[in-house]
């Protein structure tokens, strides 16, 4: 039987931001539906009128008038316009919420005990900010980049950037200098902030001949800041005697350039719209997580990850900005629930691996120290049901779970949390609203309670303006329409529940192909990950240039863990008993680490090639790895 883990309250969904837009819905619109599922049938199938009734309901501050809400070319997504005519700016959406009655960041690190960030000292950093950026001539549409740990100085740089109308890129303090080359080169940055240091796991990373090789390779830079230097601070005490000003861009004027994993080449910089990430965050975080003015939001992430762009919206919606830098298992493995509960989080979130790694731990402190979360967000991999479980038993019964996906190409997720749904062990809730997903087959026609390609289609505000040095959209289009011109394909394998929730089963291009039958990575992990022993696992199908198939599972032990017949034995019968006899691997060897992405994805494809024979130098981009050495075990493996 198929029972919730939660079921809202009829105070829960009353009090919501989701009921609220609902009321406004009625009372302006003369719009009513009987559930979500009406009210989300409606926004896909009317994206002009649904998208104005968000602009409407947030009260979108424009300096101008648009004269037409969406303005598509005659095929396909790409190129399509949005709110044309409206000029508007994002810093002056956050800054609308300064207050006195409460901080605008609060902020720990593994050096800095917790502190608050007033909205006052928040604004003349930005102001002192800005005065330098224009004093250096920084004109709207230039690049401004930065190499930055998570904290409040680095969400002052990017307003003070934004402010002016500029363009933001960001990379963390972990990426080494090959990868920052490929990223940046390609935009041609005027000014970069970056840091002399950094710190994780109690160790110092010396990054002062990075950021001089760096700037020797980006020609276009006036000038390179090392935030703590002197110049830095002498930045920061001009402050000038104007107040802060903001200038308006047009609504698909860019906001930032995010970046693919380059993993198996050069990044592409995928560049997001203005109005189109301030709209869909402002839907994304308001009505699907329920983020309320003056509640409290944190989301662990690097600046390198598309999820501090996301969490940074929450200050749009009048929360307080909760941060974190350093590493989530130093000095202990419950750091981020001490600064949680020291902070008064309400809404807390993390990647997947860190509540799977967390939950094999012994620890107490959960259980001791009952934390008051509102909601809980996983996302970067699919959470597996035995998460779902653990959740609900060790932190709180009362919280509402939100697992979500979408992606860095949109900045943000189209499938995530429903204040009126049940949560269902191992589903993502819904379908965000103007979110038009379906699982289509191989014949292009949609499915349900079945797998199936994920796709989109209706565009969306929040999809990329362009790659940046993409003049003819090539790279785009190949990206994402290359199989349906008119359609997105995002590329996960996904299956549309019952519920109306979703299961994500990994992504297409790693699916496992066992004698002609797919297999989704995601659930070889669940079963897997389950295993005290197992610490963390990849699953590989090789096509052998006999036309066999040789599917290998790599696991990493727990320590003082033996992979003996035992555990493999234990292994085989437990993907046999929770899928199907295809899902035991030919064989299972121990490795030191997986390999992974800095963002934290499972390098599926670049071993799976490694593995076929593939020269590592080509299979893969070392420096835009969070741990390269993992690499070396699999070089001599080849297996084709």
């Amino acid at each position: 039987m198929n029972i919730p883990l939660w079921t809202p309250s009829s105070t829960y969904i009353e009090q919501s931001n989701l009921k609220k837009y609902e009321s406004w819905l009625e009372i302006h619109k003369n719009l009513s539906f009987k559930d979500y599922e009406a009210l989300w049938q409606w926004s896909v199938n009317n994206i002009a009128e649904f998208w104005e009734s968000i602009y409407e309901f947030f009260e979108i501050k424009s300096h101008t008038n648009y004269q037409s809400v969406l303005s598509q070319p005659t095929t396909g997504m790409i190129g399509t316009k949005w709110f044309e005519g409206a000029t508007l700016s994002y810093a002056e959406h956050i800054f609308r919420y300064k207050t006195a009655e409460r901080p605008a960041i609060t902020f720990q690190s593994e050096i800095q005990p917790l502190i608050e960030i007033s909205w006052k000292i928040l604004e003349n950093r930005v102001s002192a900010l800005q005065h330098y950026l224009l004093k250096k001539g920084v004109q709207k549409g230039d690049r401004v980049v930065g190499y930055l740990p998570n904290t409040p100085d680095t969400i002052a740089i990017f307003l003070a950037v934004n402010s002016i109308g500029a363009i933001w890129s960001c990379c963390s303090p972990d990426f080494g200098l090959e990868s920052l080359i490929d990223r940046f080169q390609q935009i041609e940055p005027t000014i970069l902030f970056a840091c002399g240091n950094y710190h994780y796991g109690g160790k110092v990373f010396d990054k002062t001949e990075i950021v001089k090789e760096l700037s020797g390779k980006l020609p276009s830079l006036v000038e390179t800041v090392i935030v703590e230097s002197p110049a830095w601070k002498a930045i920061l005490s001009s402050i000038p005697n104007q107040p802060l000003t903001f200038t308006p861009v047009a609504f698909n004027d860019p906001i930032w350039i995010l970046y693919s994993s380059g993993t198996t080449g050069k990044p592409k910089a995928i560049t997001h719209s203005t109005g189109g990430n301030l709209i869909e965050h402002l839907k994304a975080l308001a009505l699907h997580q329920d983020v309320q003015v003056g509640e409290r939001y944190f989301w662990y992430s690097t600046t390198g990850w598309m999820m501090w762009n996301f969490a940074l919206s929450s200050l749009a919606c009048g929360a307080t900005l909760c941060l974190y830098d350093g590493s989530p298992a130093y000095p202990d493995i419950n750091v981020l629930w001490q600064f949680t509960k020291d902070a008064r989080v309400d809404h807390f979130g993390g990647g997947a691996a860190f509540y799977i790694n967390y939950m094999k731990q012994d620890t107490h402190f959960l259980r001791d120290n009952k934390l008051k979360i509102k909601t809980l967000g996983s996302t970067g991999s699919p959470l597996p049901p035995q998460a779902f479980d653990w959740i609900y038993e060790n932190i709180s019964q009362n919280l509402h779970l939100i697992s979500l996906s979408g992606g860095t190409d949109v900045c943000s997720a189209f499938m995530g949390g429903c204040p009126y749904w049940p949560v269902y062990s191992g589903e993502i809730q819904c379908r965000m609203l103007g979110a038009n997903i379906e699982a289509w087959n191989d014949e292009g026609k949609p499915v349900y309670e079945e797998v199936g390609g994920l796709v989109i289609k209706e565009v969306m505000p929040s999809m990329p303006l362009f790659f940046w040095n993409d003049a003819d959209n090539q790279k785009y289009q190949n990206s994402y329409f290359e199989k349906y011109p008119d359609v997105w394909t995002h590329g996960d394998w996904i299956k549309i529940t019952k519920n109306l929730g979703i299961v994500i089963y990994g992504r297409s291009d790693a699916t496992l192909n066992r004698d002609g039958v797919r297999i989704g990575t995601a659930e070889v992990y669940n079963a897997v990950d389950a295993i005290a022993e197992i610490k963390d696992s990849l699953i590989i199908c090789i096509e052998k240039t006999d036309g066999s198939f040789f599917m290998p599972l790599y696991v990493v032990l727990q320590e003082n863990a033996v992979l003996d017949e035992a555990l493999k034995t234990q292994i085989k019968a437990q993907l046999r008993k929770q899928y199907s006899p295809r899902h035991v691997p030919d064989a299972i060897f121990a490795v030191p680490e997986i390999p992974y992405t800095i963002s934290g994805k499972k390098m599926e494809m670049p071993i799976k090639k490694i593995l076929m024979g593939t020269p590592v130098e080509k299979a893969v981009s070392l420096d835009a790895m969070r741990n390269p050495q993992s690499i070396d075990w699999f070089k001599n493996q080849n297996i084709a």
